[in-house]
């Protein structure tokens, strides 16, 4: 579980990793909170800050269900791979949103992973 435990605290730190990102952007493009709309830039950088947000949401839990059934290890395995997914994302999308397809892939199939195999450890278990 102690790696389970570390991605976990890398996921975490990885979308404060970009909201410290929402906030330079707000600054260099001079588009001041509450506003979420601008510069396409920090538009760009907003979204992948809040896509990830969605996502976060059914990372983690799907990481500690899968966890309970099958190896810990291969549920932060998963976790890494969507943090990589994330990275890949953030850099495409900033890039040419039209390019985000492989992060994004690279971010939500672990999940779907995890929720698959946490649904077979629950059924296998009843």
């Amino acid at each position: 579980m102690v790696w389970l435990h570390v991605v976990t605290v890398l996921v975490v730190a990885q979308y404060m990793g970009f909201g410290i990102l929402v906030g330079w952007a707000r600054g260099r493009y001079e588009v001041h909170a509450p506003a979420v709309t601008g510069h396409p830039m920090f538009e760009r950088i907003y979204r992948v800050h809040m896509n990830s947000l969605e996502q976060m949401v059914a990372l983690l839990p799907a990481m500690y269900l899968s966890a309970q059934f099958w190896s810990p290890l291969w549920s932060a395995a998963a976790g890494v791979a969507y943090i990589v997914g994330r990275l890949i994302y953030l850099q495409s999308y900033a890039k040419d949103p039209k390019t985000r397809t492989l992060g994004f892939v690279m971010g939500f199939f672990p999940i779907v992973g995890l929720l698959g195999a946490a649904l077979v450890g629950a059924v296998l278990a009843a």
